[in-house]
């Protein structure tokens, strides 16, 4: 992988505007030979011996467990395919080849280091040819009747007790029961909201008000909390949930700002009014829906999720999974049910959010805490991450090739997250991972997660915490962040040597391709924003003023095309960047059609440093091409120095920020272009981006 980085970057560097056809294609990743020759001063010949032959079993909805997993007798079961897997796996190249159908998992799948390739072998689960088999972790709906004539519901029975976040109708994801009440109703307290609009009063007569959830975003958050109970004019909040929304940066109570902010409620049959919306009973064992027109619930297929997480693969950091590969996959149907307990979701930024109760909490966090405190500093680097319906930890050699994602109630892939986003236990620990050729799509969640938020993300306690060599590349990546919108669709925090590459990346409310992570606070030196009183992040235990990097550096973000994103924040960009990466690379991209008179295309945001930003091609952007927050105006607030913007073509949107010789920032030999004039090169960045022909 690091020839292939080098090759890469000689491509982009060398040829001023690159053509993307001209990038090597990946190295086969090595494999050790089951027989080999030594030859030296002292020569051992080991005798000539046929290569073990490839072992394939079958998988199939008409298999047998009783069977022997060939193609005449396949089995049904993943688990009974994986204990055939392991009696094969260290003298053979196994596949498990999987017939089309759907396969409903009762509980997820868990593969370990003895479920992948061993001696050097290859493990690989793959749909049959020219199919994509569905693993689901839902169940099917049937039986609908009308429920209400006159608001046109429809219901139907479910098993008591089932309360997803999630619903799949038709194949594409439905929102719960929603309505969406004014900020100048109510005010907020550390214990819940007062109602100030006598006309929203109506509230404390609705039933099940534990299940009731609200909602706010702001200007890059989107928070949820619960509601405990309605009396009279107070709506009481369960705890600690609420009074985590209350602090750190663009709060529910307090956001960035008041324009853009918007408040929800959601999750009581009363709010069942849209059509395409739906509810959920738990104690009577109903669900409620409304169909949108053109939708016969007598026909329509309706999925149930009743997994959290559908995938786990993890060894340990002695003995990583290796070897071991999907292909031809749909993965489907999961929802994950935190959010609907006493700890909400108290979202920072794309999948990390605050959990448990802040030691020393604000007496007034909403006065105090709402633009960071010391109280809520303690807590940064001990932020909790979304689990990934994928999840991958402890591993190595791990492929993802033409698979799909989809309705999953949460981020779809994560690669080296912390262990509390791991089944597992056990997180970070990752190297060699591709994921390519792949679809992403409708998820309530990001698309791809890579990296942790916590110490040992950015500095490892042991060294095969790492992460590195991840390759990204060929992937579609559309209508995703539905339920947690302030979830970029691609993020990597901390790791080594990633490359994002040749994506399409579209219709997203909040970024498009985000890395890095700590807003420079873990880079050496650290941060001078964060010295202030205000904020107060080192004079918390565990923050300190780190003398070595973070683990995050040489990133490649090459040949993406990203459009339509950024419906909903106005921060971030549709490519966004934080702290210090050195050999950093965001070149050959296409950026297009970023939302609202503030969207930013390229956003290199607090600590970005030592990234080169060259031939993109920025189109249809309402305001800032290209934006550099090193914060300079308020000395000695210098938190991004060291970058190169040059060769970008723009033709729309402004250059904002300290691009200065003071701060080594440069920003030269950018060409403004007035509508489509594109000059060739440009052209050329434009045809070559996103996913290249021969890979879809």
């Amino acid at each position: 992988m690091r020839n292939f980085r080098e090759r890469l970057l000689a491509v982009m560097l060398g040829l001023g505007a690159p053509s993307i056809a001209q990038l090597p294609p990946p190295p086969p990743i090595p494999r050790m030979p089951p027989h080999t020759t030594i030859a030296g001063p002292h020569r051992i010949v080991i005798p000539n011996r046929p290569a073990p032959v490839p072992v394939v079993l079958h998988v199939a909805t008409t298999g047998s467990d009783d069977g022997d997993g060939s193609a005449a007798r396949p089995f049904a079961s993943f688990a009974r395919a994986q204990a055939a897997v392991r009696r094969l796996n260290r003298d053979h190249d196994v596949t498990v080849r999987i017939a089309d159908g759907t396969y409903r998992l009762a509980v997820p799948l868990r593969f370990t280091a003895d479920d992948g390739g061993q001696n050097g072998f290859v493990v690989r689960w793959e749909g049959a040819e020219g199919a994509h088999p569905i693993l689901s972790g839902g169940v099917p709906v049937i039986g609908w009747r009308i429920a209400d004539h006159t608001r046109g519901i429809w219901s139907a029975t479910i098993p008591k007790g089932s309360d997803p976040r999630q619903l799949d109708v038709g194949g594409r994801l439905a929102q719960r029961a929603t309505v969406e009440i004014p900020r100048s109703a109510v005010a907020f307290h550390p214990w819940g909201l007062t109602i100030t609009d006598p006309a929203w009063r109506v509230l404390t007569n609705l039933p099940d008000q534990d299940r009731i959830e609200v909602e706010g975003t702001s200007w890059f958050t989107h928070r949820h909390a619960m509601v405990e109970r309605i009396e009279g004019d107070h709506i009481v909040m369960q705890q600690p949930g609420w009074r985590n929304n209350l602090v750190g940066y663009d709060t529910v109570a307090r956001p960035v700002s008041a324009e853009v902010a918007r408040l929800f409620l959601v999750n009581a049959l009363a709010f069942l009014r849209e059509p395409g919306q739906w509810y959920a009973d738990p104690k009577a064992g109903a669900l409620y829906y409304k169909p949108r027109v053109g939708e016969d619930m007598r026909r329509i297929a309706v999925v149930l999720p009743r997994l959290e997480r559908l995938v786990s693969i993890a060894g340990s950091y002695d003995r990583p999974v290796r070897d071991l590969e999907f292909r031809r996959l749909d993965f489907r149907h999961t929802s994950w049910l935190q959010p609907s307990g006493p700890e909400g979701y108290a979202s920072q930024q794309s999948g990390s959010y605050l959990a448990g109760a802040l030691t020393d909490y604000p007496s007034d966090p909403i006065r105090d805490c709402s633009w960071g405190c010391r109280p809520f500093e303690a807590m940064r680097n001990r932020f909790a991450q979304q689990p990934a319906a994928v999840q991958v930890a402890a591993a190595t050699r791990i492929t993802f090739d033409d698979d799909r994602f989809s309705q999953l109630g949460q981020v779809a892939l994560g690669i080296g997250n912390n262990a509390d986003a791991n089944d597992s236990g056990i997180g970070l620990g990752t190297s060699a991972i591709s994921v390519t050729r792949s679809l992403f799509t409708d998820l309530a969640g990001g698309a791809i997660m890579v990296g942790g938020v916590q110490a040992d993300a950015h500095h490892p306690s042991r060294p095969e915490m790492g992460l590195r060599d991840i390759l990204i590349r060929d992937n579609r990546i559309s209508g995703v962040s539905h339920d947690y919108k302030e979830q970029s669709a691609i993020l990597v925090t901390y790791a080594s040597g990633t490359i994002i590459l040749n994506n399409d990346v579209s219709d997203t409310p909040y970024d498009g391709i985000d890395v890095g992570w700590g807003w420079g606070t873990n880079d050496p030196g650290g941060s001078a924003e964060y010295w202030r009183g205000q904020r107060g992040y080192y004079d918390a235990p565990g923050n300190i003023v780190y003398d070595t990097p973070t683990t995050l550096r040489d990133t490649a973000i090459v040949g993406n095309r990203v459009t339509r994103v950024k419906q909903w924040f106005p921060d971030g960009g549709a490519i966004y960047h934080l702290s210090a990466d050195p050999g950093a690379l965001i070149a050959g991209n296409y950026i297009a059609d970023v939302a609202g008179s503030g969207g930013i295309a390229i956003y290199l945001d607090e600590g970005s440093r030592y990234v080169t930003v060259r031939n993109n091609v920025i189109d249809r952007v309402g305001g800032v091409w290209l934006n550099l927050n090193s914060q300079d105006h308020i000395a000695p607030k210098r938190t991004a120095m060291d970058n190169l913007a040059t060769g970008n073509w723009y033709n729309s949107g402004r250059l904002q920020g300290s691009w200065t010789d003071y701060l080594n920032n440069r920003a030269d030999g950018n060409i403004a272009v007035t509508g489509d004039a594109w000059p060739a090169a440009a052209r050329r960045v434009i045809a070559e981006s996103g996913v290249r022909p021969d890979a879809k």
